[in-house]
């Protein structure tokens, strides 16, 4: 059987990256994107007619289509789609200003709809194929100080799921995908942002950031297991609609889902109470 051809975006770092070095390892083809092609090129380490990397610019849909579209071009075909591309952003929600909420949005949100406009035409034409969007655990389970990186990875969840449901009908599976913290460079000063205009009042919040920037470099998630897990998935024959990655990640879902059920039946009888009498 032909070994499936990846597209993945924010390639040149990360569970990006690692993902990358594990797919051709393993005898794939790969169409990578980055804002880097060069250091896309170098981190990658490989020369190989099955490694295309392209220079993208995610906040420009145009650059997102010509990047999909060259990428079928030079394969003929694309089978397995991951939209990792994204950063963490913190802040309350008064201390970040429109350009930091917008710039968030366009690439943890608008990023990865505009690569599903882009590719579906392709995987209808073929119906078959698999839409991988990396969310968070932060897109179900919050914390405090993180409610941009929330908000934005609530919408990837929610588009994710009934995306799954639209295209099910051609043989297009989808996936989100909501990891907890991996042992990347994602809380480290080059990857994370944090509000430029912080405000002293939010104490809660600074000690919040202070804790997850602590965990830089001893997260429990192992990137390369993270990355056998994406194969897995995609060479599953029926993928779930939700994963949760990491031990961490387990825990904080658990603990959501009992807070949801908890609410859910504590205020039952008001929620019932809107209905017309019967």
């Amino acid at each position: 059987m032909k070994k499936k051809v990846w597209f993945v975006t924010g390639a040149s770092k990360g569970l990006g990256l690692t993902l990358v070095k594990e797919l051709l390892d393993k005898g794939y083809s790969v169409a990578a994107t980055s804002r880097n092609k060069a250091r896309l090129e170098k981190e990658a380490g490989l020369v190989s007619d099955r490694f295309f990397a392209i220079q993208a610019d995610l906040s420009e849909e145009e650059s997102i289509r010509a990047a999909v579209r060259s990428s079928f071009e030079h394969f003929g075909q694309l089978d397995v789609v991951v939209n990792n591309a994204g950063y963490g952003i913190g802040g309350a929600i008064e201390e970040l200003s429109q350009e930091e909420i917008m710039e968030s949005f366009n690439i943890n949100v608008f990023a990865t709809l505009h690569v599903i406009k882009a590719v579906m035409p392709y995987l209808r034409e073929q119906r078959s194929g698999h839409i991988i969007n990396i969310s968070s655990i932060a897109g179900f389970a919050a914390a405090t100080g993180w409610a941009i990186y929330a908000a934005a990875k609530f919408a990837v969840v929610g588009l994710s799921e009934v995306l799954a449901e639209d295209v099910k009908e051609f043989g297009i599976h989808v996936t989100v995908v909501e990891p907890g913290a991996f042992r990347t460079s994602f809380l480290s000063g080059e990857s994370l942002v944090l509000a430029k205009q912080p405000i002293g009042a939010y104490n809660d919040v600074r000690a919040s950031h202070a804790r997850y920037t602590g965990f830089h470099g001893v997260q429990a998630g192992d990137p390369a297991k993270a990355a056998a897990a994406f194969i897995q998935l995609a060479e599953t024959a029926v993928p779930p609609v939700r994963l949760f990655l990491g031990s961490d990640a387990y825990q904080r879902a658990s603990q959501k889902l009992e807070l949801i059920k908890t609410d859910l039946e504590n205020w039952k009888m008001l929620t019932l109470s809107t209905d017309f009498n019967s």
